[in-house]
C-alpha cells in the first residue's frame, strides 16, 4: 500500500508540473540560447560536417523517427536543450552550420563527438577520436565569429538577455579513453584539464557579456548500456542495486565534484552573474528510480532501444542504424536510445526534473531564468 501511495503522489506531482509547464505565459526574461557541447545538445552541426564512425547514421532513420524526420540529433527525437527552449517560449535552437537558419532565438554550437580538450592534446596522449572533432575551443571561435557577423556594437547588451548552456561536455574525452581500455585511475588525470577547459569558456563568455549560464555535469556513465556491455565482467561485484557499474559512476561523480568546486570559485569573482549547475547525474538516477511512474519499461532500463542484441542490446560493431541493428517497438518506453544517448521521452523527463524538481542549483537562479 505504501509503495502504491508513493507512486500515486509522484504521479500527481508530475501532472501538476506538466500543468505548470503547459500554462507558462510567454513572458520569459531570456530571449536567446547559446549552446556549447557534444551529442547531448547537438541539433545538427555534425550532420552538416559529415558524420563518421559512431555517428555515421544520425542523418537517416531510425534517428529522428519520433520527430518524424532525422535532424542530426542523436536520439529518436528531441533533446534536453529543446525542452529548455520550449520552456522559455523560444524556438528550437538551430545549429550554427545551418547557414540558412533563423538565429534570432540563439545559436547551437554543440557538435556530436566533441571534446573539451583540443585534438592535439588528446593525440599526444594517444587518445584516438573520430576525424573532424570540433572541440570546445573551436566552438568558442564559432561563437566569436557569429558575434562579429551579427553585433559589432552592443554585443554585451544582447548577451545579457541570453542563456548560455556550456555542456554537457567532457564525456567524450573520457569515452574515447575508456573505450581504448584506459584505466579509471589513468583517465582521472584528465579531469582537472577537462574542468579547466569548461571553466575557461564560461569565463570568456562572461567577459563578452553573458550573465546567465548553465553548466551541466556528467551522466552516471556506469548505467549506460555501452559501458555495461563493454566493461561488465562475469562474476563482478561492481554492480550496484540498479545494475549500474559502481566504479564508472564513481568516476562521473568525481568529475562532477571537481566541476561544482570550479563553479563555486567562478562565482566568488563573478557575484553578479547567475551560474547554475545542472545535475544530469542526479536527474538520470531519479528517472531510473521512478521509471514505472514515468511510463518506462522497468525491464529495459539498461538496454538500448536501437541496437543489435545482447544483454544490453549494444554492440560496438553493429550500432543503431547500421546493418544488423533493429529498433524497439515503442521508444517512449525506453530510457536509452542507442546505448550511448537517450530517447526523447527520457530527455523530456530529465528536463522537467532539472527545471522543476531541484536537480539544478541554486534553485533561486533557476527560477530567475525560467521566470515565465
Amino acid at each position: 500500500m505504501a509503495a502504491a501511495s508513493s507512486r500515486a503522489k509522484l504521479l500527481l506531482t508530475l501532472v501538476l508540473l506538466q500543468a505548470l509547464w503547459d500554462s507558462a505565459a510567454p513572458a520569459c526574461s531570456i530571449d536567446a540560447i547559446y549552446s556549447f557541447g557534444d551529442s547531448i545538445a547537438d541539433t545538427g552541426n555534425l550532420l552538416r560536417e559529415g558524420p563518421v564512425g559512431f555517428f555515421s547514421s544520425i542523418g537517416s532513420y531510425p534517428y529522428g523517427q519520433t520527430y518524424r524526420k532525422p535532424t542530426g540529433r542523436c536520439s529518436d527525437g528531441l533533446l534536453i536543450i529543446d525542452y529548455f527552449a520550449m520552456a522559455l517560449d523560444l524556438p528550437l535552437v538551430n545549429p550554427y552550420l545551418d547557414k540558412s537558419a533563423d538565429f534570432s532565438g540563439g545559436v547551437n554550437f554543440a557538435v556530436a563527438g566533441a571534446t573539451a580538450l583540443d585534438r592535439t592534446y588528446l593525440l599526444q596522449n594517444a587518445i584516438i577520436m573520430p576525424p573532424g572533432n570540433t572541440p570546445l575551443s573551436s566552438q568558442l571561435d564559432w561563437f566569436k565569429s557569429h558575434l562579429n557577423d551579427t553585433c559589432q556594437q552592443d554585443c554585451a547588451k544582447k548577451l545579457a538577455g541570453a542563456l548560455f548552456l556550456v555542456g554537457e561536455i567532457g564525456g567524450n574525452d573520457y569515452n574515447y579513453a575508456f573505450f581504448q581500455k584506459r584505466s579509471i585511475e589513468a583517465v582521472k588525470a584528465y579531469v582537472p584539464l577537462v574542468v579547466k577547459s569548461i571553466m575557461d569558456v564560461a569565463k570568456e563568455v562572461i567577459e563578452l557579456g553573458a550573465t546567465q549560464i548553465i553548466i551541466p555535469g556528467n551522466f552516471p556513465i556506469g548505467c549506460s548500456p555501452s559501458y555495461l556491455a563493454l566493461f561488465s565482467a562475469a562474476g563482478s561485484t561492481d554492480h550496484d542495486e540498479r545494475g549500474c557499474l559502481k566504479s564508472y559512476n564513481a568516476f562521473a561523480a568525481y568529475h562532477n565534484e571537481q566541476l561544482q568546486a570550479a563553479i563555486g570559485d567562478l562565482l566568488k569573482v563573478n557575484a553578479d552573474v547567475s551560474v547554475v549547475y545542472a545535475d544530469y547525474y542526479g536527474a538520470f538516477l531519479h528517472l531510473l528510480d521512478h521509471a514505472a511512474v514515468l511510463g518506462f519499461d522497468e525491464g529495459s532500463l539498461l538496454k538500448a532501444c536501437c541496437g543489435a542484441g545482447g544483454e544490453h542490446n549494444f554492440d560496438m560493431d553493429m550500432m543503431c542504424g547500421g546493418l544488423g541493428a533493429s529498433t524497439c517497438a515503442d521508444p517512449a518506453r525506453h530510457v536509452s536510445w542507442d546505448g550511448i544517448h537517450l530517447t526523447q521521452q527520457a530527455y523530456r523527463a530529465m528536463a522537467l526534473s532539472i527545471l522543476m524538481e531541484g536537480f539544478a542549483q541554486p534553485a533561486e537562479s533557476v527560477q530567475g531564468i525560467w521566470s515565465c
